[in-house]
C-alpha cells in the first residue's frame, strides 16, 4: 500500500506469502530475538521456525546481529527485521498466497489480546474511481508518515491493519 513501493521478486513475494513469516517480521522489528525466542513466542517447533527465518535473512528481511553467549555455552544469533517488506509491492510478482498471510498473521495477532483492547471500526462508503484512489493514496500517505517517524523508545507497540474491499452484499 506504500506510496514508493518497488515490485517484489517472485523470491521475495514466497518469503511474504507465510504468516508464520509475518509474524517473525514483526516479532523481529523492535527487538532481535534469536531463533529459540521466536518460537517459544509462536509456540512452534525450533527446527521450523529456522526455516522460516532462513528464508527471511536470505531474502534480506532479517538480519543476523553479532552472537552473544548462551545457556550451557551455546552461541546464539539473534534476528533483527530490516524493514525492507514495507519497501515492496508483492501483488505483481505473480506468487498466490500473499494477501491470505496478511490476513492470517493479522486474525493469529489480534487473537492474542482482548478484544476490547483492540480499535475496531467499519464504515461503508459508496465512491466512484477518482474518490477510490484518493482514498487509497491518502491513507497510503499516512502510513509511510507513520513508518518514517523515529521510534519511540517509551512508546507502546501498536500494530495497524488496513482492508479495504469491495462490499458485494449491498450490490444489486
Amino acid at each position: 500500500m506504500g506510496t514508493n513501493r518497488r515490485p517484489a521478486t517472485p523470491e521475495e513475494a514466497r518469503a511474504l506469502a507465510s504468516a508464520v513469516r509475518l509474524r517473525i517480521l514483526r516479532m523481529c522489528l523492535d527487538n532481535a530475538l534469536t531463533n529459540k525466542e521466536i518460537a517459544a513466542r509462536l509456540e512452534a517447533n525450533p527446527a521450523t521456525v529456522l526455516h522460516h527465518v532462513r528464508t527471511l535473512v536470505n531474502t534480506g528481511f532479517l538480519v543476523a546481529e553479532p552472537s552473544r553467549p548462551g545457556p550451557r555455552g551455546s552461541v546464539e544469533i539473534p534476528y533483527r527485521a530490516t524493514g525492507k517488506s514495507w519497501e515492496m509491492d508483492v501483488r505483481e510478482a505473480g506468487v498466490p498466497g500473499g494477501s491470505d498471510a496478511m490476513i492470517d498473521a493479522f486474525l493469529q495477532e489480534i487473537r492474542l489480546v482482548p478484544v476490547e483492547e483492540a480499535i475496531l471500526t467499519r464504515l461503508g462508503l459508496r465512491l466512484t474511481e477518482e474518490e477510490l484512489k484518493e482514498l487509497i493514496e491518502r491513507m497510503a500517505a499516512l502510513f509511510d508518515e507513520y513508518k518514517q517517524r523515529p521510534v519511540s523508545p517509551e512508546g507502546v507497540p501498536y500494530s495497524a491493519f488496513f482492508a479495504l474491499h469491495r462490499d458485494v452484499s449491498r450490490e444489486p
